[in-house]
């Protein structure tokens, strides 16, 4: 992903930071901490933050942090709207070159691994999502259940089926999805195409918030979770289904939390137990950010804790900028 020969060329350059990591992990904070020392301008890779009418619980800054320091691709889209990996890479293109052409240094920092990959690595136009079939696999799933699903996937795009878990039913099914609509698997479209992937243009430098100790992170989890109901998120949602114009199979109401709440709501369920499935949801979802983080390849992991507690956000952050200032030729700093 990120040329390591150190050619004159290559160094040349504008950079380009990235900064992920699992839910929970505090990249904001560090982001912030960033932006206290590096002429940088934020832009969230977070495929809820996109979505307006959605702050509690897609964890959006507040308004003062929105004002205090620039930020890109956050309340971009309706939750109607189906906001795609391949329209996210346009918009951080965009933004990164405007970024860069006024002199500052692109901070990209989120979550989701997807948006980081496809922007990295390049990705091919995939078809449009057709709402009609993604209904009938939606039935097949209910009927069947996604395992019988995922069979399928196997028989079809094997390549595809073996990146994901069998559980995943929402990567399975746009998987299916796309090999029914193309005929084509939708591995075939995910080639790695390094010359359409950032690092052809800027030097990228990414880290990655590391919790060694699972257990303080499912902590963390359950305490922000806890946090946002206390600050509104059920009645958020709430005002979300009563507009009447969304239904639950849409990529923003699909989000942890709101798709549990979503649920609750709709069913006139119980909303302690909705909270404790949002938070477990948020525990896989964790897991899984993590699992593509031991897969990265060219990431400089940046421990969140010693086994026993957090560090402070200013130690993590002063990591970052001490690996960011003390390589030759990484940033062109005025």
């Amino acid at each position: 992903m990120v040329d390591s020969l150190g050619c004159a060329q290559h160094q040349s350059l504008p950079s380009v930071i990235l900064l992920l990591g699992p839910t929970a992990s505090g990249k904001t904070d560090v982001a912030l901490r960033i932006a206290e020392r590096l002429p940088v301008e934020i832009i969230s890779v977070d495929s809820a933050q996109v979505y307006r009418q959605m702050d509690i619980g897609s964890a959006k800054p507040s308004v003062d942090v929105l004002n205090s320091v620039p930020h890109w691709l956050i309340n971009i889209a309706d939750p109607s709207e189906i906001y795609s990996a391949a329209k996210f890479v346009d918009d951080a293109r965009g933004a990164i070159v405007d970024i860069v052409n006024r002199g500052k240094i692109p901070l990209l920092v989120g979550g989701s691994m997807m948006y980081f990959h496809v922007l990295l690595s390049g990705l091919t136009e995939l078809p449009e999502a057709d709402m009609a079939l993604r209904s009938r696999l939606k039935a097949r799933v209910d009927a069947e259940g996604i395992e019988s699903l995922y069979r399928q996937l196997q028989e079809v795009d094997p390549l595809s089926a073996k990146g994901l878990h069998p559980h995943q039913g929402q990567r399975i099914q746009r998987a299916l999805e796309v090999f029914e609509i193309t005929g084509q698997p939708l591995s075939s479209f995910h080639k790695t195409a390094a010359g359409r992937g950032l690092a052809a243009d800027y030097r990228v430098h990414q880290f990655g918030l590391w919790p060694s100790e699972r257990g303080l992170l499912h902590r963390r989890i359950e305490a922000r979770f806890l946090s946002m109901m206390a600050r509104g998120l059920y009645a958020e949602v709430q005002a979300l289904y009563g507009r009447g114009d969304l239904h639950s199979e849409l990529p923003s109401i699909r989000s942890v939390g709101y798709r549990q709440l979503w649920d609750c709501i709709k069913n006139c369920g119980s909303e302690a137990e909705a909270v404790e499935r949002g938070i477990i949801a948020t525990r896989q979802l964790a897991k899984r950010q993590l699992t593509w983080m031991r897969r990265w390849s060219d990431l400089q992991l940046l421990p969140v804790d010693d086994g026993s507690k957090m560090f402070e956000v200013k130690k993590i952050a002063e990591k970052c900028l001490k690996k960011l200032l003390t390589t030759p030729n990484s940033l062109k700093v005025d």
